[in-house]
């Protein structure tokens, strides 16, 4: 039996948006702005909200750290990200670095890439990632993962579809 691949399972949203790569790639690039979906308690993060934390490279160079820390339920979260990749207008990504300490994910890689078109963007945003590694956080995460990153990818498309948004007859996210 082979052995399940580190970063097993995936998700990802897109979205056509009526905005230029390079615009909309400068409005992504900020992690506070990308990510502010988790500083908002929710029902998928059960009330809790993470502080978001980034070094001097504030999440946009290469090598730059992104943290975000927080409470759920009594327990502490935690996690540290790192930028893999920035390569303006087109894509970036950023991983987890150790083991985070979330509830129904482990560790990913998470990114998203623009794709020009006329009169606008086709937004992709990803996430490839693990489940927890033990005790009930795996549980959990077998359970309820994969709704969790379906949730996150889609939140990001549909924040930057309201930061830019598209005519009524527009498609909404899509989800693969």
């Amino acid at each position: 039996m082979a052995a399940e691949s580190p970063l097993a399972f995936h998700h990802r949203s897109d979205v056509v948006l009526p905005v230029e790569a390079g615009r909309l790639f400068a409005y992504l690039d900020d992690h506070r702005r990308l990510s502010s979906h988790m500083e908002k308690p929710s029902l998928m993060t059960a009330g809790a909200s993470m502080r978001i934390d980034t070094d001097a490279g504030h999440g946009q160079v290469v090598g730059s750290v992104i943290r975000m820390s927080g409470r759920v339920l009594g327990l502490r979260l935690g996690l540290e990200e790192v930028v893999t990749e920035h390569a303006p207008p087109h894509r970036k990504v950023w991983e987890t670095v150790g083991e985070p300490t979330l509830l129904v994910i482990g560790a990913y890689r998470m990114g998203f890439s623009i794709e020009p078109l006329a009169g606008g963007s086709r937004l992709v945003v990803f996430i490839d990632y693990a489940r927890p590694g033990r005790g009930l956080a795996r549980l959990l995460g077998a359970l309820v993962g994969g709704y969790y990153a379906a949730w996150c990818t889609r939140r990001m498309a549909e924040d930057a579809r309201a930061a830019f948004p598209v005519p009524i007859q527009g498609p909404a996210p899509r989800e693969r």
